[in-house]
């Protein structure tokens, strides 16, 4: 097998940016590394990941994750595992946005991300979407359980 280089793929997704730097298809056991860039503030939904593991790695600013019953805040040079079955979400906590590396196996992640985002028009932030329309919030639950994801209660506030 041939090593391969780094994707620079953009999509937006929601309120945020995500570079698809190693695309699940890429190896034999489908390892896909996101890179997220998001605003202060964004917080998707409580959700469970019935597939796979989820690990946080934070580049720049600072993300308060809640695991469970727990809450931890993590900060540029950390890193968190979110384990499948455990319902998880996270908050951006930095007023400057934060930036972070998100690691999973089998591709059902960043499948899900690829069908709800459209390609970057350039390496920022998307125009905000706002809150979703209870019509959008259905599909996003759709397209989440179609990717072994069950959205399972709000946002952090």
């Amino acid at each position: 097998m041939a090593l391969a280089a780094t994707s620079t793929e953009q999509l937006w997704f929601l309120n945020t940016l995500h570079t698809v730097r190693v695309p699940h298809d890429q190896g034999v056991d489908g390892i896909s590394v996101t890179e997220t860039l998001a605003a202060h503030g964004d917080s998707p939904p409580l959700h469970v990941h019935q597939t796979e593991d989820e690990v946080f790695h934070v580049l720049q600013g600072e993300l308060r994750v809640r695991a469970g019953d727990a809450d931890v805040t993590i900060a540029a040079g950390e890193t968190l595992l979110a384990p499948k079955g455990v319902p998880h979400t996270y908050r951006v906590e930095s007023r400057e946005g934060a930036r972070w590396l998100v690691i999973t196996t089998r591709g059902d992640f960043e499948r899900f991300v690829r069908a709800l985002s459209r390609p970057a028009q350039r390496p920022v932030l998307p125009p905000s979407q706002g809150r979703p329309t209870p019509e959008q919030a259905d599909a996003l639950g759709r397209a989440a359980r179609e990717h072994g994801i069950e959205l399972v209660g709000p946002p952090l506030d």
